[in-house]
């Protein structure tokens, strides 16, 4: 397969090999289910477990007792906000979130408002920030959950988790962060956050494992769990673990924390490399903040050409997405970008870059190369 240069990495990240490496003996020689207590092969990969319980939360600073695996981010999502949501059965409950988070959050909050949540959709401004003093107002005397992301995954817009923190602890509030574009990108310290969604692989692990921070020693309620039948992961979610997958997500989780803030310097002048490259074009604009985002992301708006048209024929030699890889086969433009006041047009030709471990300088070079002469052609001019 002769693969295009790859700068989708907010979408999904290769598998470190020493990640690789590390599950490889789950699959095999320690096959073992982690629930079985009686015999060595259950020791062994319960063994494994906690150690990769102990790495993921070193990553993020948590307690290793305070990690639920998952399947995913998905499932972590729905287990803490849906979880919540039983906690106040019979009961006013109000959520906050933002018209951009991740379409697994609002889908969710969609399906809660069915059964009778009263949700609020913060705006943003053209860069893709809020307004701390518009979720202020927002707060209400039925207020239960804030639910914001910590980082957008079109954009790599940070949001001021510390302060948001600040605002729900003074009311009281259940602050759930999707983490997920997040961890293993920046540093991060969950102080204040209550719970918060993690995926293995948006940093170099393996593919349907994640986990649902749940934080201890406070008063607010936690989440009902969604999934029963064994009580296993402390009752939060039942079902037979993913050793291989837990396994890799620990040793990725363990990666992640020792390179972070190397690689995170490295990719930025790469970014603003291709980004600096791109935006000599005319009529091409920058979506989203300059400042307080993801080093390794992107977004950039290409005037003058049809959205569909410019993405396919990008993906012949760079591939890269318009957005969030769960809504790419749609033809609609971001519902991101929409709530950032883009145009449809704008929206639909805007293209998410995004860079990760394996990223070369002259990968960069040779995608500018190629971007420029698709927009040229698609424009009919010389660029």
């Amino acid at each position: 397969m002769n693969y295009p240069i790859y700068l989708d990495y907010n979408s999904t990240t290769p598998c470190y090999p020493e990640v690789i490496e590390a599950m490889l003996p789950y699959f095999g020689t320690h096959f073992g289910n982690a629930a079985s207590k009686s015999h060595p092969y259950g020791w062994v990969a319960e063994n494994a477990v906690e150690k990769a319980r102990e790495q993921v939360a070193n990553l993020i600073g948590a307690k290793p007792k305070e990690i639920i695996f998952t399947s995913g981010a998905t499932e972590s999502i729905n287990l803490a906000l849906k979880g919540i949501f039983d906690v106040f059965e019979g009961e006013p409950i109000h959520i906050i979130s933002c018209k951009t988070e991740h379409k697994a959050v609002l889908d969710c909050l969609d399906y809660l408002e069915q059964k009778g949540a009263e949700i609020t959709y913060l705006k943003v401004d053209s860069k893709g920030k809020i307004d701390l003093e518009d979720l202020k107002k927002s707060i209400k005397s039925e207020t239960k959950m804030i639910a914001l992301m910590w980082a957008n995954n079109e954009t790599g817009v940070i949001h001021p988790i510390e302060e948001i923190a600040k605002i729900a602890n003074e009311h009281q509030i259940i602050l759930f962060v999707d983490g997920v574009q997040a961890v293993g990108k920046i540093p991060i310290s969950i102080s204040g956050v209550h719970l918060m969604a993690i995926s293995a692989h948006k940093f170099y692990g393996p593919k349907g494992v994640g986990a649902l921070y749940i934080r201890h020693n406070h008063d607010l309620p936690k989440p009902i769990p969604q999934q029963i039948g064994g009580g296993h992961e402390k009752g939060f979610r039942s079902g037979t673990l993913n050793v291989p997958g837990i396994v890799g997500m620990g040793k990725a989780a363990e990666m992640r924390f020792e390179a972070i803030n190397e690689e995170s310097m490295r990719l930025e002048r790469l970014r603003d490399l291709l980004e600096n490259k791109l935006l000599e074009i005319p009529n091409t604009f920058l979506n989203g903040s300059q400042i307080h985002r993801l080093s390794h992301v992107s977004n950039i708006a290409f005037g003058g050409v049809e959205g569909e048209e410019l993405l396919r024929k990008v993906c012949l030699k760079v591939a890269v997405s318009s957005g969030s890889a769960c809504t790419s086969i749609s033809p609609k433009p971001s519902h991101v970008l929409k709530a950032m006041g883009l145009n449809s047009d704008l929206g639909r030709a805007s293209i998410r870059f995004s860079l990760g471990f394996q990223t070369s300088e002259i990968e960069i070079l040779d995608a500018i190369d190629w971007v420029k002469e698709v927009v040229g052609e698609l424009r009919g001019e010389n660029i």
